[in-house]
């Protein structure tokens, strides 16, 4: 066991240095290349984009809106206890790395490449299960003394667009009570009573945000609320009452990006309209815009992901008279992507360059509810008619 994590340890430092001579190269060629200089002049002069999350979601937004700015500030929750991320936060005390690596990959110039190397997993021994990107992050960690301080290393290391912090370096343990009393402790079981919940918290509840975080709040265009896992990728950062009151009061338009899908277990059942109080109550104030995915999720999808419990997230007239009703400005329009996993299974995503152009264009308009002219929507709900 001492050799197998001294041996990835050891691995974690080499790509380090490997990674600052290959970015260090590319950077120097790049200074040199017109195209790409002008390409790097007019990201930098795109919105300032701060968008909350976790996960899988939050990581697929990145990829589309760093094609528009290099401006972007990737807040990421760290309650992570499964997998890899679990495995480290509790042998060696280090804040869960996944979700800050698939973030940090999703920033980078060339995702595909850098993706291939960090997210290699090893298959034996004592690294069995664990990924490159996340033994590395933990190798940083070490050599920095800091998780935040690591993770901005990785930031500059890699030449991202934009930057990933952790919403807080605090160990924080999501906590939640359903209705029938019952307490849940901890992100892999509250997941599995999502639906039944009627509180969630932090403990301890006096956590503070990494002052970068409060920053770039100050500093955003447009505040980005999702997508991903409701109650254990959106929600827990906005527990932490010091930065759900930055971003209620940030005068800028605060923006909830609707699922495609429920989830199995911790959203099964949830519509929309019950997705967007869960924000609002954690925000302590209703977002200024939803968006809402409208396109045709195609039947083999459909019936592949209710095998696992999960259902399409479409509106109805009646939950977008409830969206109405609470002030909030509702875009339908298609953002779905049907594309393939690793293992070649047929798999739903957002689809980043569309989600990334619907959120450019909020950011040109000064006044949110005018984005649309009146009785314009991009697109309707798939079968939705006037008996609806």
């Amino acid at each position: 066991m001492i050799f197998d994590w001294a041996l990835g340890f050891a691995l974690g430092v080499f790509v380090t240095l490997f990674l600052i001579v290959v970015f260090d190269i590319r950077l120097s060629r790049g200074d040199r290349d017109p195209i790409r200089g002008a390409i790097a002049r007019r990201l930098a002069m795109g919105p300032s984009v701060v968008a909350v999350g976790g996960g899988t979601g939050l990581s697929t937004l990145l990829k589309g809106i760093k094609a528009f700015t290099r401006n972007i500030t990737a807040v990421v929750a760290v309650t992570d206890e499964g997998g890899s991320s679990g495995r480290l936060r509790t042998e060696w005390g280090v804040l869960p790395p996944g979700d800050v690596r698939n973030c940090i990959v999703a920033l980078a110039e060339n995702d595909n490449a850098l993706k291939r190397i960090l997210d290699f997993r090893f298959d034996r021994g004592e690294l069995e299960g664990h990924s490159l990107g996340n033994l590395l992050l933990l190798a940083v960690t070490e050599l920095c003394g800091d998780f935040s301080v690591a993770v901005e290393q990785m930031n500059h290391l890699l030449a991202i667009r934009g930057r990933v912090l952790p919403v807080t370096t605090e160990g924080i343990t999501l906590v939640g009570q359903t209705r029938a009393g019952q307490q849940v402790r901890g992100e892999l079981e509250l997941s599995c009573h999502g639906r039944e919940l009627q509180e969630i918290w932090l403990e301890p509840q006096d956590a503070h945000p990494l002052p970068d975080v409060i920053s770039a709040v100050d500093e955003a265009d447009i505040i980005l609320l999702g997508p991903g896992s409701l109650f254990t990728s959106v929600i827990p950062n906005l527990l932490l009452p010091e930065f759900a009151a930055k971003v209620r009061d940030a005068q800028v338009p605060k923006v909830y990006i609707s699922n495609l899908m429920t989830q199995p277990e911790e959203t099964e059942g949830m519509n929309i309209v019950q997705h967007l109080d869960w924000v609002s109550a954690a925000l302590g104030a209703v977002p200024d815009c939803i968006i809402v995915n409208s396109e045709t999720i195609p039947d083999d999808i459909v019936a592949s992901y209710a095998e696992q419990g999960a259902d399409p997230l479409y509106l109805d007239r009646h939950q977008r008279e409830l969206i109405q009703g609470m002030g909030c400005l509702c875009i339908e329009a298609p953002t779905a992507l049907v594309t393939s996993s690793q293992d070649g299974k047929r798999i739903l995503r957002h689809d980043p360059q569309k989600l990334a152009a619907i959120v450019v264009r909020l950011c040109r308009h000064l006044d949110v509810p005018d984005m649309f002219p009146a009785g314009e929507r991009p697109s309707q709900v798939p079968g939705e008619g006037p008996e609806a």
